[in-house]
């Protein structure tokens, strides 16, 4: 059974491009949608480029992988993100 590594705190995703996070240059996100509605979530590179994005339904929690350099925001704060790894 593989369990859930905390390597960071859990923050609010940021909702702008210009503010987007790397979280501590993660490769895994753990992302929590705590609005209650579905909120956008995009992937951007270094360069604040868009990667690919996803809907995240209300009270959903996704892993996201991810380059260490590449950026996270979300349509709502609601969204929060924590750096994780994984441990046998």
């Amino acid at each position: 059974m593989a369990r859930t590594l905390v390597l960071g705190p859990q923050s609010n995703c940021p909702t702008t491009v210009g503010t987007a996070s790397s979280f501590s240059q993660a490769t895994v996100v753990r992302l929590c949608n705590t609005n209650g509605s579905a909120q956008l979530v995009t992937i951007l590179d270094e360069n604040f480029q868009g990667i690919g994005s996803m809907t995240m339904p209300a009270g959903s929690v996704e892993y996201v992988e991810k380059k260490h350099q590449e950026l996270i925001l979300a349509a709502s704060a609601d969204v929060k993100g924590t750096k994780v790894g994984f441990t046998a």
